[in-house]
């Protein structure tokens, strides 16, 4: 069984999601949780307690590999600076342990977990829970997508053990895959 762990960043809501990977497409939940700081408070602390928690759940769970939502360019600067700081500091956590980190966008997410690029929230929740098999639609959003980040990897990615590329996709995907390299554009992780 391959570990992953899914982070939705995000310096007022940070959600993080632990699967197992098993052969093929199967998965099941270990852990999910979102953490929070309050706006108000000065960043410097709210990254540093932030980080804290991350720690404890890569020391905790000791992923194989992070699934990382890829920082992508928001009207609110803001959000997307404090988006882009926990990256960094998942980046460099991950980076100490020695854990490699896939950076995912969130069409690629929403693509692998529903089958389209531009899916609503409501929509991936919903596909969460129906794969995982849990009683109800892990909340809030961020939970789901840490999740929904962790099942992609677990599915387009090569998690270690999980064994080749062409074992772990669909053949739409391995198709998209070889599309990617014959353009010789770099794969996104």
């Amino acid at each position: 069984m391959t570990v992953i762990l899914g982070i939705d960043p995000g310096l007022t809501r940070l959600g993080v999601g632990v699967i197992s990977h098993g052969p093929g497409r199967t998965v099941k939940l270990v852990h999910v949780d979102v953490y929070t700081t309050p706006p108000g408070d000065d960043p410097a602390a709210r990254i540093g307690a932030l980080s804290r928690r991350l720690e404890t759940v890569l020391d905790e769970y000791r992923p194989d590999v992070v699934a990382l939502e890829r920082v992508f360019a928001q009207h609110n600067v803001r959000t997307v600076m404090g988006t882009a700081q926990i990256s960094g500091v998942v980046l460099a956590l991950a980076h100490a342990r020695a854990i490699p980190v896939s950076l995912r966008t969130p069409s690629e997410v929403k693509a692998a977990v529903t089958g389209h690029g531009r899916a609503s929230k409501a929509q991936v929740g919903s596909l969460v829970q129906a794969i995982l098999g849990l009683d109800e639609i892990p909340k809030p959003a961020d939970a789901a997508d840490a999740l929904a980040l962790a099942i992609t990897e677990a599915w387009r990615g090569v998690a270690p053990g999980s064994g080749s590329a062409k074992e772990t996709l669909t053949p739409a995907q391995q198709a998209w895959r070889e599309a990617e390299v014959k353009a010789k554009r770099p794969r996104l992780k």
